[in-house]
């Protein structure tokens, strides 16, 4: 069968779908979404400089920050610093994700990719929620090194099981939620150069917070920044189901942590997914 007939067939079966009612365009969303989701993974797995800078980056980050900044940082009388870092890196790493999510989105920009999804038979959402699924499976295989080099250098998680796992959810959460930021971005960037000059954005997103250091010892502005940015929520949080040590800091916000780490990303996907989505489907417009 041609490729032209294979469309041909693959349009006739959404018409008679669509017939169908909502169930049957829901059916068609969710496997084209599926369809893009097989597509990057496939490129994923065909690219091993590419796993190699999702295997190295943790590794170097955890060196740099933990073993080199560390020494010089003071969190806590008796605190280990690698107890406090090492859940502020995980935050970290799941919060610069959208960099590369903006970088993907423009490279299938200029490449014409996307306006070859865009006229085929296939499901307007389909391309924005499949880089979501996929950067989703990036950022667990990310968490999972990291973790694992975490163990490596002396890290542990004092919580029980449920606690540990429920922190690893709200990390990917985060994560899940800076995807669209990523998406519309990257659909808004003109270039790959421009799409680069993101880091300027996320660099200070990411390390204005508790990460590394307690807001409380930073100067009062920079620390109410610090305390409000949703890294710092969702560090927190890790940090206290972990039973890692915690920001000595009073603040309201600082005491509703566990809240505010699934009210930002939640707040972060409701207002990004949808201008994501519609920026999409306005491309070429």
């Amino acid at each position: 069968m041609s490729a032209v007939q294979t469309a041909e067939r693959q349009t006739a079966e959404r018409q008679t779908a669509e017939r169908q009612g909502a169930g049957g365009r829901l059916y068609w969303a969710v496997a084209d979404c599926w369809t893009i989701v097989r597509r990057d993974l496939t490129h994923l797995a065909k690219q091993p400089s590419l796993i190699a800078w999702q295997l190295g980056f943790p590794i170097v980050s955890v060196l740099l920050f933990v073993y080199v900044f560390g020494s010089a940082m003071d969190v806590g009388k008796g605190v280990d610093y690698k107890d406090y870092a090492m859940p502020g890196m995980f935050a970290m790493t799941m919060a610069f994700g959208f960099m590369n999510t903006a970088m993907a989105v423009v490279v299938d920009k200029e490449r014409g990719v996307t306006d070859r999804f865009r006229s085929m038979p296939m499901a307007p959402s389909a391309v924005v929620t499949g880089r979501g699924v996929s950067d989703v499976l990036h950022a667990a295989l990310d968490l999972a090194v990291l973790a694992a080099i975490a163990l490596v250098v002396g890290w542990r998680s004092d919580g029980d099981l449920l606690a540990t796992l429920w922190a690893f959810v709200l990390l990917l959460w985060l994560r899940f939620s800076l995807i669209w930021v990523g998406v519309l971005l990257g659909l808004l960037a003109k270039t790959q150069e421009s799409a680069g000059n993101l880091f300027a954005v996320a660099f200070p997103f990411g390390m204005v917070s508790s990460v590394f250091t307690p807001p409380s010892e930073m100067p009062d502005w920079l620390g109410a920044i610090a305390m409000w940015n949703p890294v710092s929520a969702t560090a927190n949080a890790v940090r206290e189901l972990y039973g890692n040590p915690l920001p000595s800091g009073g603040s309201w916000i600082e005491q509703h942590s566990d809240v505010m780490a699934v009210v930002w990303p939640l707040a972060l996907t409701a207002v990004f997914l949808p201008l994501a989505v519609r920026r999409f489907q306005r491309l070429s417009r």
